[in-house]
C-alpha cells in the first residue's frame, strides 16, 4: 500500500505519497516526466489510458474489454475471467479467426497510451506482479507511431508465457509482417524462488540513441545495439528512432500463450506503478 507523509513548508503540509518521493530520487541523470501512480479509485485514468477491444492479434482466446481494469487501492489490475457471451461479430462460414468463433469464452483488457503520451528514448518503468498460471500471458510493452507492424518496432520489456519471461525487441524483415527479433528467454524457475510470482517485481528499459537494454530487478535481460536494428526493406528506416507509446496487458491462450484449461479464473495482473524518464538537459 502507499504510504502518505506531511512535510512542512513555508507554513503549509504537501502531501506526497511514498511513490511519488521515489520517483523524484531515482538517478540524477534523469527526470520523471510521465507516470501513473494509479492512485484515484475506479476506472483508469482516460487522460492517460485508452483501450483495445475485441479479439485483436495472435488467435488470443480473450475478448478485450474495458471493464475487466479497474484501479484499487492504489494498483491498477487487469483481471482475467473465465466467461461464456456471444460473440457480436460473428459470421458463419467466415475464416476470419475474429469473425468464426460463435462464442467469447474469456475476457481481459489491453492498455495503451496510443494518440495520449508517447516518447523516443528514455527510461521506462513498471512495477507489477505477474500470475505465472499456464496459458496466461501479460505484457509491458511499446510501439512506434509511425509504419505498420513490425516496421514501427517493438520493445517487451516485459513478457511472460509457458514458464519464461522475455525481453524482446522486434523489427522489419525484407518482408511485410514478418519481425527480426531478439528474444532471450528466462525461465522463471531459474531465479530459484518458489515464491517469485508471488511477489511485486520491476521491469525497466534504458532506451538511447544507441542502444535499447531490458531489466528485471535490474538484472540485464537483454542489449541490443540501434545500429542492428535498421528495417530490412530498403526504406533505411531505423523504427527505434522514433517515439513509442506504452502498451499493458493480459492475453490468453493463442500463438503463445498456452492452455488456461486448468488455470482457475478469475485472474490479474497487478501493476503498481508505470513511469517514464528522460535524460536531464
Amino acid at each position: 500500500m502507499k504510504k502518505a507523509f506531511l512535510f512542512p513548508a513555508l507554513g503549509l503540509f504537501l502531501f506526497v505519497t511514498a511513490n511519488q518521493a521515489f520517483a523524484q530520487s531515482t538517478d540524477p541523470a534523469y527526470k520523471l516526466v510521465w507516470a501513473d501512480e494509479f492512485n484515484r479509485k475506479g476506472a483508469p485514468d482516460p487522460k492517460n489510458w485508452a483501450f483495445e477491444k475485441g479479439f485483436v492479434r495472435n488467435n488470443e482466446l480473450q475478448w478485450y474489454q474495458p471493464e475487466n481494469a479497474y484501479v484499487r487501492r492504489g494498483k491498477l489490475i487487469i483481471e482475467g475471467r473465465k466467461e461464456r457471451k456471444p460473440n457480436p461479430n460473428y459470421k458463419s462460414g467466415s475464416q476470419n479467426w475474429r469473425e468464426k468463433r460463435e462464442a467469447i469464452d474469456y475476457t481481459a483488457a489491453s492498455l495503451k497510451t496510443s494518440g495520449l503520451h508517447q516518447w523516443q528514448y528514455g527510461r521506462f518503468e513498471m512495477r507489477g506482479r505477474i500470475d505465472t498460471s499456464p496459458g496466461l500471458w501479460p505484457a509491458f510493452w511499446t510501439l512506434g507511431v509511425s509504419k505498420p507492424w513490425p516496421h514501427n518496432g517493438e520493445i517487451d520489456i516485459m513478457e511472460y508465457y509457458r514458464g519464461m519471461l522475455l525481453a524482446n525487441v522486434a523489427w522489419g524483415s525484407e518482408q511485410p509482417y514478418k519481425a527480426v527479433w531478439r528474444d532471450p528467454r528466462k525461465p522463471v524457475s531459474s531465479f530459484s524462488d518458489p515464491d517469485w510470482s508471488k511477489k511485486f517485481h520491476v521491469w525497466r528499459m534504458d532506451w538511447d540513441e544507441k542502444a535499447i537494454r531490458l531489466y528485471v530487478d535490474d538484472e540485464l535481460l537483454n542489449e541490443v545495439s540501434l545500429s542492428e536494428t535498421v528495417n530490412r526493406d530498403g526504406s533505411g528506416f531505423n523504427p527505434f528512432h522514433q517515439p513509442h507509446y506504452l502498451m499493458l496487458n493480459l492475453a490468453i491462450g493463442g500463438d503463445n500463450g498456452g492452455d488456461p484449461t486448468g488455470t482457475r479464473f478469475p485472474t490479474r495482473f497487478e501493476v503498481d506503478y508505470v513511469r517514464v524518464y528522460q535524460r536531464a538537459p
